[in-house]
C-alpha cells in the first residue's frame, strides 16, 4: 500500500548519513560518508545552497510530500535489500530502499534513492532535503526519525543511514514497530532544482580564490579564509622569522605563510596539503571531519607558542584577548571576592535565546547562593551572595563560538541546536550604560563592533560542512569562501539566512493540503567574528610584497613558475609523445633488485619527450647524443604485452616504419590514447667494446633474454641476450651459457623457461634436447638457467630450482605484527608468503613469541583506512591463506594483530562470554563478571557460575538475570534461556538475589518496576530523563504511598532531610502523574503484563547526582573520535 501525502520535516539528524554502498564485514569509518568503491570515507558533501546574484542560476521553489510504504510479511522477507515503489516529488521520481537484516551491520540500513538514476543524462544532480521514519504502531512518540539532505548525483544516487536503528529493536515484538508481521516505512522529501555549473572562476568574479578540501577539511578552510582576511593577523604571520633552508611541511609558520601568499596572488584554488603536513597530521587526520572551534584555539595557541621571541610576539593577545572578573558578593555583609580571566573566545548560548544581546544576558546573568547553597565568606560564614561575571575589556578581533552542539540527556546523545537565533550587523557591548562591564572598564573604549565574518554548519551533529561569509573590507559586499569557490553574496544571504530556525516553503500541491510547508533549517550561523569600530583602520590594514620575507617571495615564485611549466607541458602533452628506451643497461640494473619478473620496470628507463611529427630517423639522432651510439649501430624492438599479461621485446622496426613520424609510429604500436611509445634498443659491442653494427636477423634467428638464479645466495640477476636458431637446440648453448655465467665448460644446468606470472607463476623446465621451435620459444622469451641441483639441494637450499624461488618471490610478504593492547606499535616482523596457510601463520606467530600453543593465537586484521584493528578478530581457520587476512577492499594491508588467549581459540569459539554486573543487597557498588561458558549454556548455569564468584546474604539465596537499558529493567530472563542469543554489547546484564518477600506473593501483591527520574527541558518541553539503578517492589493493595516511601527508604538508606524533597508519581509512557501520600499506589497498576510494562513504573524524583557516563560508550572497540592535534 503506498500514500503520498504532503507533510513537514521537523526532525534532527543524529547519525551518520552514507550513500548506499553494499558494505563489506568490518568498521566503516564514522568521520565521513562511505564511497561506492570502498575508497577512503569523504566529507560529506554539502547540500546546495539556493545560489546568489553572482552565480545567477535559475532557482525553483521546492515542492514537497510525504510518502508511506507499507510492508507486508515483513519477517519473512528473504531479499537482501527492498525497493519500494516509484513516488514523484519535485518532478523528480524516487524511492525507498532498505535492507531488512541490514546491509553488512546489526541494524536496519534505509536510504532515499533516485528511482531512475541510470537513464538520466550525464552530469544530473538534484538536491532534497528529507526525513526516513520507521512508525511505532503503538505509540507515535516513539516512532524512530532521521532528517539529512544531500545533492544527488551520478556517483551518489543514494543517500541515507547505514546504521538506522538497531535490528534487536525492530524486531522485538514488544516494542510496536512490526505489528502482525507489517512493518510501515514514512519518507518525507523536499526538492529544490539547482542549476550547477563548471567553469565558475572564483578570481575573475570576486577577486578571491578558495582552498581545496583534502576529504573533510571544510571546518579548516572557513577558518583559514576567517583568519587570512583579518589582515592584522595575515601581516604578523608574514612577520614571522623563516629561512630559506626551513620545509614548508616541516614548519607551521612557513606552511602558513606560504598558504596566505598564495591565497593573496594565486588565479586559482589553494591546497592545504603542505601546512596539514606541518600540523603532523597523515592523510586520515584529513578525513576526519573536527569541530571549527577546537581547531581556532588549538592553531591560535600553537601560534601564539611559535611567535615567542620574535618581532610578532604578543600579535594573538593583542588581537583576540579579552578579559572578564567572576566575581560573589555578599548581600547583607561587605565582603567581595573577584578573580580576573582572560579569554580568546566566548561561548554564547543559542538553546533559550533569540540573539546575541540575550546571550550576553544570560552570559552576566546574577545566580543568587541562598538557602542550602549559601556562600561560605571566610570570617563572615555562610552567607546570602550574589555570584555572576562581568566584562573587564573586550579584544579589537571579538570571535563569539554559539553553542549550536548540546548533550541530550533525555536522549543520551549529542544534538545540534538549528533554533533561529539571530546576530546583529553592529553589536553594541556598551549598550544600557555598560551592563556588561564590570566597574574596573576602561569606559573610554567604545565597544561598538562590526561584523566581519560568519561561519556556518550546515548540517547534523555527526557530519555535515562548514563555509564562511565574510566582508574582507566591511564594505557592504559579502563574499561566500565554500571551499575551492567563492561567491559574492548580499546582506541578506550572509546574515538572516544564517539565523536558522524553520523555512517556510509554499505548497505546490493544494490539491492534497493547503498548510504551508516548514523544514528546519540545518545550515546556520556558528561563529562569528566582529570587529571594534575604533580598531578597524589598524585591523583592516594594506599586506602587501613588501610584508613577505624576500626569501619567501623567491621561493614562492619559483614554485608558481614550476607549476605553469608543468601546466604548460600539460597544455602542449596532445603535441608529443613519450618514448622510453630500454637497454641492457637497464636489465642488469633492475633484474634481481627492482623486478624478478619479465625484464624491466619502463617506468626507470631513459624517457625521451618528441614532437609527434619528427621523423623516426631524426630521433634516432638524439638517442646517439644520449647515449654515444652511433645511429648506425641502432636497432630498435618494439614491445607487446602478451595474452598471458607478459610484456617482452616482439620485433624490430622496419626500414619502412624507422621512415615515418615518432607520433604514426606510437599509433600504429599503440593504440591506447595518450600511451608513450616504448622501445629496446639493442646495441652489439665487439671485444674492444666498440659498438657493431646489428647482424641480420632471419626469420629463423630468435632473440632470447637469460637470467642466472643462485640457489645458495638465492641470487637472480640478467646475463646477456643473443640470438639462437629456432631448429637447434638448448644443448648447443649450455657451453656458451656455462661461459657467461663463469662455469666450467662441462657444467650440468637446468634450463627453464619463465612464462608468466599473473595471476600465478609459471615457470617450466626447457626439454634440452628438443629444438627451440617444438618447445614454441620465439622472440623475447626468457630462459632462467641455474647449476643443476645436487640430490640433497631440497635439505640445503629454501628455493633449490628456479621455479620454487620465483615462487617465493611473488608471494613473499614482509607482515608487522602488533599487540591489540598496543595498535600503534609495531612489535615484531615476520617475512611470510600470501599463500601461507591460518595454521602457518599461527605457528610462526607463536614461535616468535616462544609460545609452544599456537591455538592460544587470536589474530585481528587491519583496516587500511582507519588505520586501526577491524572491530571482530579472525575466527578459527576461517581465512584460507595469509593474503585472506591482508586484503582491505581494494587494497593489500602489511599489518595484523595479535593476542595471546588463555584457552585455545577453537575452544574460546565455542564459548560465550557474558558481562554481568552483580548486585550485591548490602552493597553499593556492583561487581562486573566475565562470565564464559559454552554456547548451548543457560541462564541458570550462568547463575550457578555467580553463585559461586560472590558472596551472598545467606547459602540457599536464589539469583536472578535482568536486562538492563538506558536505566529501566526491560526483561527478566527465564532459567532456561540459552545464553547464545543474548546481546551483552548494548544492554546491562545485572544479576541480584531474589528478595524473600518476592518469592511469597500474595494475591492482591504487585510486582512493580521502581526508577529514579528528573525532568529537563528539551525542544521546549519538559522531558523525562531517568538515572541510577532501577529495582522492583512489591505492592500490597491498600497500601498508600506512605507506606511505600518508609520501605523505599529504607531500601534505599536515604537520609531523611535529602529523602524529604523527593517526590513520587506514577508514570506511563513518559507522562508523570504525581501521587500524594493517601493515595493508594496498587489502584495505578494493571494486574497483567501489558506491552510496554517497563513504561508503566512507581517514579522517584530527585537531582541526579550520579556521574555522567561518557557519551562515547558503547562504541565498537578500538573506535573513537579524535580530538584535533596539532603535532609539530
Amino acid at each position: 500500500m503506498t500514500i503520498v501525502t504532503p507533510q513537514p520535516l521537523d526532525q534532527e539528524d543524529e547519525e551518520m548519513l552514507v550513500p548506499h554502498t553494499e558494505l563489506p564485514e568490518g568498521p566503516q569509518p564514522v568521520q565521513g560518508p562511505v564511497a561506492f568503491d570502498g575508497t577512503p570515507p569523504i566529507e560529506m558533501p554539502q547540500p546546495m545552497e539556493v545560489v546568489g546574484a553572482a552565480e545567477n542560476q535559475a532557482v525553483e521553489e521546492p515542492q514537497a510530500s510525504r510518502f508511506t510504504w507499507t510492508i507486508e510479511n515483513f519477517s519473512r522477507q528473504t531479499s537482501k535489500k527492498l525497493y519500494s515503489d516509484v513516488f514523484v516529488v519535485g518532478g523528480y521520481k524516487w524511492r525507498v530502499l532498505i535492507f531488512p537484516k541490514g546491509n553488512n551491520v546489526d541494524h536496519l540500513s534505509m536510504y532515499l534513492d533516485v528511482a531512475d538514476s541510470s537513464s538520466l543524462p550525464y552530469g544530473w544532480s538534484r538536491y532534497a532535503q528529507f526525513s526516513l521514519a520507521v512508525v511505532n504502531q503503538v505509540h507515535n512518540k516513539f516512532t524512530v526519525k532521521k532528517d539529512t539532505q544531500h545533492q544527488f548525483h551520478a556517483r551518489e544516487s543514494d543517500w541515507g543511514f547505514t546504521s538506522f536503528m538497531a535490528l534487536s529493536d525492530l524486531y522485538d515484538p514488544g516494542r510496536g514497530f512490526i505489528m502482525n508481521d507489517t512493518c510501515i516505512i514514512e519518507a518525507e522529501v523536499a526538492v529544490r532544482k539547482v542549476i550547477d555549473y563548471w567553469t565558475y572562476d572564483s578570481k575573475k568574479e570576486t577577486g578571491y580564490v578558495g582552498l581545496k578540501n583534502q576529504g573533510a577539511t571544510c571546518y579548516m578552510n572557513s577558518l583559514l579564509q576567517t583568519l587570512y582576511h583579518i589582515p592584522y593577523f595575515r601581516k604578523a604571520v608574514y612577520h614571522m622569522p623563516t629561512t630559506e633552508n626551513d620545509m614548508p611541511s616541516g614548519s607551521i609558520p612557513l606552511a602558513l605563510q606560504s598558504l596566505f601568499y598564495k591565497l593573496q596572488y594565486n588565479d586559482t584554488s589553494v591546497a592545504t596539503k603542505e601546512l596539514t603536513k606541518s600540523f603532523g597530521w597523515d592523510s586520515y587526520d584529513s578525513f576526519m571531519q573536527h569541530d571549527v572551534q577546537e581547531l581556532n584555539r588549538v592553531l591560535c595557541e600553537k601560534l601564539e607558542d611559535k611567535m615567542k621571541g620574535t618581532v610578532v610576539e604578543g600579535t594573538i593577545q593583542k588581537l583576540f584577548e579579552g578579559h572578564n572578573m567572576n566575581y560573589i558578593e555578599c548581600v547583607e555583609v561587605d565582603f567581595k571576592s573577584t578573580r580576573k580571566e582572560s579569554f580568546y573566545d566566548l561561548q554564547l548560548d543559542v538553546k533559550g535565546c533569540r540573539d546575541v544581546y540575550a546571550s550576553f544576558d544570560k552570559y552576566v546573568e546574577v545566580e543568587r547562593l541562598e538557602g542550602d547553597n549559601k556562600y561560605h565568606a571566610e570570617a563572615h560564614g555562610l552567607q546570602d551572595a550574589k555570584k555572576g561575571v562581568l566584562f573587564i575589556d573586550f579584544p579589537p578581533v571579538l570571535q563569539l563560538q554559539l553553542k549550536r552542539f548540546e548533550y541530550d540527556f533525555t536522549r543520551d546523545t549529542m544534538v545540534k541546536i538549528n533554533d533561529r537565533y539571530e546576530f546583529p550587523l553592529e553589536l553594541d557591548l556598551d549598550r544600557d550604560n555598560g551592563k556588561y562591564l564590570s566597574p574596573d572598564a576602561d569606559k573610554s573604549v567604545r565597544n561598538l563592533y562590526t561584523l566581519h565574518s560568519v561561519l556556518v554548519h550546515s548540517g547534523g551533529v555527526h557530519g555535515g560542512h562548514y563555509y564562511a561569509f565574510i566582508r574582507p573590507t566591511l564594505s557592504d559586499q559579502w563574499f561566500k569562501f565554500d571551499d575551492e569557490r567563492v561567491t559574492k553574496e548580499d546582506m541578506k544571504r550572509a546574515l538572516e539566512e544564517q539565523y536558522g530556525g524553520e523555512e517556510e516553503l509554499p505548497q505546490t500541491n493544494p490539491g492534497y493540503n493547503n498548510a504551508p510547508f516548514k523544514f528546519t533549517k540545518y545550515s546556520n550561523a556558528y561563529m562569528l567574528v566582529y570587529i571594534r569600530e575604533s580598531d578597524k583602520e589598524k585591523i583592516i590594514c594594506d599586506v602587501d610584497e613588501k610584508d613577505i620575507a624576500e626569501h619567501l617571495r623567491l621561493r614562492l615564485k619559483k614554485e608558481q613558475e614550476e607549476k605553469e611549466d608543468k601546466r604548460k607541458y600539460k597544455a602542449q602533452a596532445h603535441l608529443y609523445t613519450i618514448i622510453k628506451v630500454a637497454r641492457d643497461e637497464d636489465l642488469i640494473e633492475q633484474i634481481g633488485k627492482d623486478i624478478y619478473f619479465d625484464l624491466v620496470d619502463h617506468d626507470k628507463v631513459r624517457s625521451f619527450r618528441i614532437q609527434k611529427q619528427t621523423p623516426f630517423n631524426l630521433f634516432k639522432e638524439e638517442v646517439a647524443k644520449e647515449f654515444g651510439v652511433p645511429v648506425q649501430f641502432q636497432r630498435f624492438w618494439i614491445w607487446a604485452k602478451r595474452q598471458n599479461h607478459t610484456y617482452r621485446p616482439n620485433r624490430p622496426l622496419t626500414a619502412q616504419e624507422e621512415t615515418q613520424s615518432v607520433g604514426q609510429l606510437r599509433d600504429f604500436s599503440n593504440k591506447a590514447q595518450n600511451a608513450e611509445l616504448k622501445l629496446f634498443l639493442e646495441i652489439e659491442i665487439g671485444p674492444d667494446l666498440q659498438p657493431l653494427p646489428p647482424p641480420v636477423k632471419s626469420k629463423e634467428d630468435i632473440l632470447l633474454f637469460f637470467k642466472l638464479y643462485d640457489p645458495e645466495k638465492e641470487e637472480l640477476r640478467f646475463l646477456g641476450r643473443f640470438f639462437v636458431k629456432s631448429s637447434s637446440k638448448p644443448t648447443e648453448i649450455i657451453s656458451k651459457l656455462n661461459q657467461r655465467a663463469g662455469f666450467s665448460p662441462d657444467e650440468e644446468i637446468e634450463l627453464y623457461e619463465e612464462i608468466k606470472f599473473e595471476p600465478c607463476v609459471m615457470c617450466e623446465r626447457l626439454e634440452k634436447r628438443s629444438s627451440f621451435r617444438a618447445s614454441q620459444i620465439e622472440d623475447g622469451d626468457i630462459i632462467c638457467f641455474q647449476k643443476t641441483p645436487q640430490a640433497k639441494a631440497d635439505d640445503k637450499y629454501r628455493y633449490p630450482d628456479v621455479p620454487s624461488y620465483l615462487e617465493y618471490v611473488k608471494n613473499r610478504q614482509i607482515v608487522h605484527f602488533r599487540s591489540l593492547d598496543r595498535p600503534k606499535d609495531d612489535d615484531f616482523c615476520l617475512e611470510l608468503s600470501k599463500l601461507h596457510t591460518y595454521d602457518d601463520v599461527v605457528e610462526k606467530v607463536a614461535a616468535k613469541l616462544n609460545l609452544d600453543d599456537p591455538s592460544k593465537i587470536r589474530l585481528t586484521c587491519h583496516n587500511c583506512y582507519s588505520q586501526q584493528p577491524k572491530p571482530h578478530p579472525v575466527k578459527y581457520r576461517v581465512p584460507e591463506h595469509l593474503l585472506d587476512m591482508l586484503v582491505h577492499y581494494n587494497q593489500v594491508s602489511d599489518i595484523l594483530y595479535y593476542e595471546v588467549l588463555d584457552i585455545p581459540l577453537p575452544e574460546l569459539q565455542c564459548l560465550k562470554t557474558l558481562k554481568v554486573a552483580f548486585h550485591h543487597a548490602n552493597k553499593e557498588e556492583p561487581a562486573i563478571h566475565n562470565i564464559r561458558l559454552p554456547k548451548q549454556s543457560t541462564v541458570g548455569d550462568v547463575l550457578k557460575v555467580i553463585k559461586d564468584k560472590v558472596e551472598l546474604s545467606h547459602p540457599d539465596a536464589e539469583l536472578r538475570l535482568l536486562e538492563v537499558f538506558y536505566h529501566k529493567i526491560y526483561k527478566i530472563f527465564p532459567l532456561a534461556e540459552k545464553i547464545e542469543n543474548i546481546n551483552d554489547q548494548y544492554w546491562t546484564l545485572r544479576a541480584e538475589e531474589i528478595p524473600e518477600e518476592e518469592k511469597n506473593l500474595g494475591p492482591q501483591d504487585r510486582l512493580i518496576h521502581v526508577y529514579h527520574f528528573t525532568k529537563e527541558a528539551a525542544q521546549n518541553q519538559m522531558q523525562v530523563q531517568n538515572f541510577g539503578e532501577p529495582f522492583f517492589l512489591i505492592i500490597h493493595e491498600n497500601e498508600t504511598l506512605a507506606d511505600v516511601k518508609v520501605r523505599i527508604q529504607r531500601k534505599l538508606e536515604v537520609p531523611d532531610e535529602e529523602f524529604s524533597k523527593w517526590k513520587f508519581a506514577f508514570l506511563s509512557l513518559g507522562r508523570p502523574e504525581y501521587l500524594q501520600d493517601s493515595d493508594v499506589v496498587s489502584s495505578r497498576f494493571q494486574r497483567r503484563d501489558v506491552y510496554g510494562a517497563w513504561e508503566q513504573y512507581l517514579g522517584l524524583e530527585h537531582s541526579d547526582t550520579t556521574p555522567k557516563r561518557s557519551i562515547t560508550a558503547n562504541q565498537n572497540r578500538h573506535t573513537f573520535e579524535k580530538p584535533v592535534k596539532i603535532y609539530n
